[in-house]
This record gives structure tokens, sequence and C-alpha cells, in this order.
């Protein structure tokens, strides 16, 4: 792929189903909606009010992962694996879907202003990554960089394409707007980027604490970065110099993680120990697991922070939990693999934040 290529390609218009209704899902009642992708489908809507499925959007492509939404609810934007583009979604279904060409293997979406950073892997190969001391791991990964796509989502172009380390994945930006961070699946690394240029600032190599960073979240105040290492099942814990403070101990294959809005808990989804962790802030001792489902990878609080939704893709639900009592409360039967989950209004999770 050309550095800033785009393609668009336009269909019939957008289907809204709900019901017989069509109705544009802008429109949510107090507590808003959340938005989940489904690797063998579409993205499915999720009325926060009742806790059930109002619908499903086409976005007329395959293979969802990555998920995002604009700050206004507007747009929707999803990584599609297997068409190496990304939907970019009007969300009233006024229009048709937008595609943007962004490479092999689009990942992971962090929507910023009136931009989505993509993280996208030509070298990634399908099914899960080897065991650390497999000898599949030396002889074949493949160190082909990932990348970093910017998409202008006003122009509907690639305008940066950013060259990182193998295989990125997961993406967090600084509490100020000014730095990216990726985790670096193969490389077990950290690279730090200049949010408009993507200069690399800074990497930090993980490898002498564990294998596979995939999970990265910031606390509210900036100043604790935490990450999952999913094939150690711990979670590394950094300042904002990005040192490495402490390790924690964690179920097994951690990923999707994050802090609450006030910075006092952090969740750590431990998709083969099937449970939501839950750790204190401070002092990063374990409070309590939370029994969860199969291949549970992300999750969201929703806006009012009373309530958390996990997409478990191998248990094909989404899980519901009470984020003060920190108890399953809902199963909500999802039967395309959902993968990622974001609501709008923004909120606290795994993928996305306010």
């Amino acid at each position: 792929m050309k550095q800033g290529h785009v393609s668009f390609q336009f269909y019939t218009p957008l289907i809204f189903a709900i019901g017989l209704a069509t109705i544009p899902y802008s429109f949510a009642g107090e507590q808003g909606l959340a938005y989940v992708s489904n690797q063998d489908g579409a993205v499915t809507v999720i009325n926060l009010d009742t806790m059930e499925v109002k619908g499903t959007i086409d976005i007329v492509a395959n293979s969802p992962r990555g998920i995002g939404v604009t700050a206004d609810g507007k747009w929707l934007i999803t990584a599609n694996k297997d068409d190496g583009n990304v939907s970019i979604v009007d969300t009233s279904g006024a229009n048709t879907p937008k595609h943007v060409s962004i490479g092999k293997n689009p990942e992971f979406v962090r929507v910023f202003g009136d931009k989505a950073y993509v993280t996208y892997e030509p070298s990634s190969k399908s099914g899960p990554p080897p065991k650390p001391d497999s000898k599949e791991t030396e002889k074949d990964e493949d160190k082909t960089p990932g990348h970093i796509a910017i998409v202008d989502l006003k122009l509907g172009q690639v305008i940066r394409d950013i060259i990182g380390k193998p295989e990125t994945e997961g993406i967090e930006f600084s509490t100020d707007g000014k730095k990216m961070m990726v985790t670096n699946e193969s490389d077990n690394s950290i690279t730090v980027h200049d949010m408009n240029s993507g200069e690399l600032l800074n990497i930090i190599p993980v490898d002498k604490y564990g294998e596979r960073p995939r999970g990265i979240k910031a606390s509210p105040d900036g100043k604790t970065v935490v990450v999952t290492l999913e094939l150690s099942d711990k979670m590394l814990v950094l300042n904002d110099k990005f040192e490495v403070l402490k390790e924690i101990a964690t179920g097994k294959s951690p990923y999707g993680v994050s802090f609450d809005r006030k910075g006092e808990r952090i969740f750590v989804a431990a998709n083969k120990e099937k449970s939501l962790q839950v750790f204190n802030a401070k002092t990063f001792e374990k409070i309590k697991d939370i029994p969860t489902g199969e291949r549970c990878w992300h999750f969201s609080f929703t806006p009012d922070d009373q309530q958390i939704l996990l997409a478990c893709g191998k248990s094909n639900e989404v899980v519901v939990i009470d984020a003060n009592k920190l108890e399953v409360t809902k199963r909500i039967v999802d039967k395309d693999m959902p993968w990622g989950i974001v609501t709008f209004p923004k909120s606290m999770g795994s993928i996305d934040r306010p």
C-alpha cells in the first residue's frame, strides 16, 4: 500500500435494523448506547437504559474488530480485518458508510477529535500467538514492522502512516493530547510517538518483564500507565516518564485494561482466567475476581459509571456487571463473536475514554 493511499467504496443505503422501524442511532435514552463490534458480523447496538439489544449496524465490511466513536456521537469507526479497511459510519443513518483502505490486518482503533488512529499488522498471522518458550516463536515470528495509520474523518483519507514496531496493537494517548503510546506484541516493547507528526520519541523494552504487551491505559491524572503482558500473566505499572515501577500478577492471558473514572481502581480482562479482575490503583492489591465468560477481551463502563459491559467473543455474549457491587447482573446474547465495545456518550474502558 502506498502511504496515504485512499479508496472510497459506496454502497446501497445503510440499514439500521430496530424491529420494524428505521431510526437514527444518534437518538438514545438518558444513559446512551453501547456499540459492539462482532468479528463474524456487524455492530450490535445496546440501549443502556434497558440493557437490551436494539438492533445492528451493517458496516458493509467483514470482520470488524477495533471500534471507536466521535465525541459528538456522529461517526462510528470500525477496523475491518478481512477487508483491510476502516468503515466510517454516519450513526444517523443518513449516509452510506465510507471505506478507507488501511493495510493488512487493521486491528485497534482510537478516535481523538476528528481523527482515527488505527494499528495494522502486515506480518500478523491468524490464530493465537506462539508460547514464549516455543521454537516457533524464534524460528517463524515475522519482524516486519507494524503501522499506525492516522485517518482524517472529515476528509475520509489517511493523512499519515507511521511505521512502528512488529505487531502494533493497543493505543493510548497522554492526557495532554501530545503523545501516543503503542504496545508492540512480538517486539515486546512500548513505543511513544508524537501525536501529530508520528515521530518516535521513546522505546520502552519490556522483554525482561514478560511477553506480548497488549492492553494499555493511562490513569485519569496522567501520572500512571498500566500495560498488560498477555503471555506472562502480569500487568506493568509505569510512571509518566515511562519508567517501570511495578509488576503485578494477574490471571491468565490479560488483555483489556482500564482505570475507573476516579482513578481509584484498575480493571483487567483476564481472558483465559475467565474473569474481570479488580485492583486497588494505589496499593495494587487485588480487590476481586468477577467470573465472566469465554475470550472476554474488551469492556466499557456506562457513561454514568454504574455498570460495566464486557464483550466475550467465544461465549457470544456481552456480560453486564454492577460497577459498585462487582457482580454480574445480566448476560446479553450476541452470537457473532463480540470483540470490542465503546459507548456514546464516551466512557472509561479498555478501548475508549471520555
